[in-house]
């Protein structure tokens, strides 16, 4: 039995829905309740009634019974009007108001005394002043008294309804004073559709695992008629642009079930206990229409292991958030039939009661796309881009091993750009080449190098290149460039026929050897080293890190970890100071037997590099074919 659900009464909700009918609007109290504006409103009314009562009376003046007669016998009264002892009048000609009152007067108002006894109608007969039949002063009708009167009153409930509308709106509580945020609003899907699993590609193996979580969503009873109980979350882990959310709205969609979507750092405010209020609220949405999928992106901003200190400020206020997704996972906040699917790139940094059976009760990776998966993610990203005949999917998804399902989809776009750029129809093969080389290598730069700046160039390029053709069971070279492009002033790019999951010690040291060609070659050609091997220097520093430290590929270190995977933990609390010296001192020796190599076999295939090096400065880039065919090396040759 579901647990009832408070209203919602704020509109900061930091979370989107998809497929969930829409919200209704809560009912807004006025402030003081019906009762005070209704009191309020008949007040307004006596008061204007009593204030248009003056205004009623006109401009004329009362005036005493014996002036009225003074000038019925002057022979200035021009007509009057009588309703009982009342009498309206109009002079012919002004007056001076009696009393000393200052001003003048034409009509005029009196009252004939009951005990008059006097031939007043035979003056006004004598003197032909008409008796009217209508008042002589008109007053307003009762219908426009009303309407007068009730105008002040319309105007105030308007404004009451306005400021209730303002303070309703704006008292949401510590979240809506601090930070609020707009209201939520659903999801935008193309002509209403929803992602289901045939929009994803080349994650199939994480499709299965999540298969189980669509059909106990599908066929509650079936579960529960075994004992099974629903999963209370699934924690996909993996490395950025995986496809980790777009997995999350395919299950919801394959399910048929609503979909709310929030990011983990959208619970946190400067105040604590904002956090938690909102997963309260969020969770509590989620039960009005369960079952349901909640979706939590980034969820290492507030599920971090906690510390034993006291923390302070933002700080309390994450792990005050993360105890309530605990409470509410744990079920005792009625949370049944909601499940919780989060999204994270650091799973080794997660609070263990997050992950532990009965909260997160599945651990699914979303690993990078195989070659057959990165195919398939680029027929989905083009199913909308026209491609000319000459496009291979297959091929390109042949050259770029450990591109993630984003980079492809990016992939894609920048080759349509390109098109459009190139005013074209469809997007051809040389679209997707030059995009993956802007993707991989970085746009062009309008440099001028200089002419033996760019000869050194073309050399350390050609360096890299040769080195990568001769050594058995390096990554073929698919292209080289001496075109300035991001922050490198040329580029050698080499990638694998197939992926790879395990590196042998050759092939790292094939690597390193690779990657010192460019500052072997200026040594060989120049006898000078320069600062365009910075970046090699990094990249060799790395391999030869891991394989000191990391990978037991040293018989002096040993079979071992010494240095941990996450670069940001300390070097000093992994190991001891002296075996953290012998890497060092392994890495070196490593490193420099590789630049030995690099610099021999350069020297021996002097003519080789010096050819490749020509051919490079006459054509500035290099195709892989075109690179092979001018280092005159044929790939059959570099197998062992």
């Amino acid at each position: 039995m579901v647990n009832p659900v408070p209203p919602r009464d704020r509109t900061d909700q930091p979370w989107r829905s998809e497929g969930a009918p829409p919200p209704q609007p809560p009912k807004r109290k006025m402030p003081g309740g019906w009762r005070g504006l209704i009191l309020t409103a008949l007040i307004v009314y006596l008061v204007a009634n009593l204030v248009l009562s003056f205004f009623n009376r006109g401009d004329e003046p009362t005036i005493s019974y014996t002036e009225f007669s003074k000038q019925v016998a002057a022979g200035n009264v021009t007509k009057i009007y009588s309703k009982g002892d009342a009498i309206q009048g109009e002079l012919k000609n002004k007056q001076a108001l009696p009393n000393g009152d200052k001003g003048d007067y034409t009509k005029f108002t009196t009252q004939r005394p009951a005990f008059a006894d006097d031939d007043l109608w035979a003056q006004l007969t004598g003197q032909n002043v008409t008796v009217t039949a209508e008042p002589v002063v008109r007053e307003r009708s009762f219908l426009a008294n009303l309407l007068i009167s009730l105008a002040p009153m319309l105007l105030l409930v308007v404004l009451w309804v306005f400021i209730a509308r303002r303070m309703s709106s704006g008292m949401g509580g510590a979240g809506g004073m601090l930070g609020r945020k707009t209201p939520p609003k659903p999801v935008e899907l193309e002509g209403g559709k929803r992602t289901t699993f045939a929009d994803v590609a080349g994650i199939d193996e994480v499709e299965g695992e999540l298969n189980d979580v669509v059909d106990f969503l599908k066929n509650p009873r079936a579960y529960r008629e075994m004992g099974a109980k629903m999963p209370r979350g699934v924690l996909l882990a993996g490395p950025p642009g995986t496809g980790k959310t777009l997995l999350a709205r395919a299950v919801a969609g394959e399910a048929g079930v609503p979909f709310f979507s929030a990011s983990a750092s959208g619970f946190i405010e400067m105040i604590v206990g904002v956090g938690a209020s909102r997963v309260r609220e969020l969770f509590a949405e989620a039960r009005k229409v369960a079952p349901a999928i909640i979706f939590i992106d980034e969820i290492d901003t507030i599920g971090r292991a906690r510390g034993g200190g006291a923390g302070m400020g933002g700080h309390d206020e994450r792990e005050q958030t993360l105890n309530q997704i605990l409470t509410e996972m744990d079920g005792f906040s009625g949370s049944e039939g909601v499940i919780v699917l989060a999204a994270t790139n650091r799973a080794d940094v997660l609070d263990p009661a997050l992950t532990r059976p009965g909260r997160f009760d599945r651990i699914v990776h979303v690993n990078p796309p195989d070659r057959g998966g990165r195919e398939a993610i680029l027929r989905i990203h083009t199913r909308e881009i026209p491609l000319a005949k000459d496009v291979d999917l297959e091929h390109v998804a042949r050259t770029t091993p450990g591109m993630t399902g984003a980079e492809l989809a990016n992939l894609a776009n920048e080759a349509a750009l390109l098109a459009v750029k190139r005013e074209q129809k469809a997007v051809t093969r040389s679209d997707l080449s030059d995009a993956l080389e802007k993707v991989q290598l970085g746009a062009e730069r309008p440099l001028v190098m200089p002419a033996d700046e760019r000869r050194r160039t073309a050399y350390h390029e050609s360096g890299h290149a040769l080195l990568g053709m001769l050594q058995p069971g390096a990554d073929p070279v698919r292209k080289i460039t001496i075109v300035p492009r991001g922050r490198a002033l040329g580029v050698t790019l080499s990638t694998p026929d197939s992926d790879k999951y395990a590196y042998a010690e050759d092939y790292l040291r094939g690597r390193i050897i690779g990657a010192l060609g460019g500052m072997a070659a200026e040594q060989v050609v120049f006898g000078v080293v320069t600062t365009g091997a910075e970046s090699d220097l990094e990249q060799v520093t790395n391999i030869a890190r891991g394989m000191a430290g990391r990978w037991g590929m040293s018989a002096r270190v040993g079979r071992l970890t010494a240095i941990p995977a996450d670069a940001q933990q300390a070097y000093g609390l992994s190991a001891a100071p002296a075996t953290l010296d012998t890497v060092d001192a392994e890495m070196r020796r490593i490193v420099d037997e590789c630049y030995e190599n690099a610099v021999r076999l350069l020297g021996e295939h002097r003519d080789q590099l010096d050819a490749l090096a020509a051919a490079l400065l006459e054509n500035e880039t290099l195709e892989e074919a075109e690179a092979y065919r001018a280092a005159g090396i044929t790939r059959a040759e570099r197998q062992d």
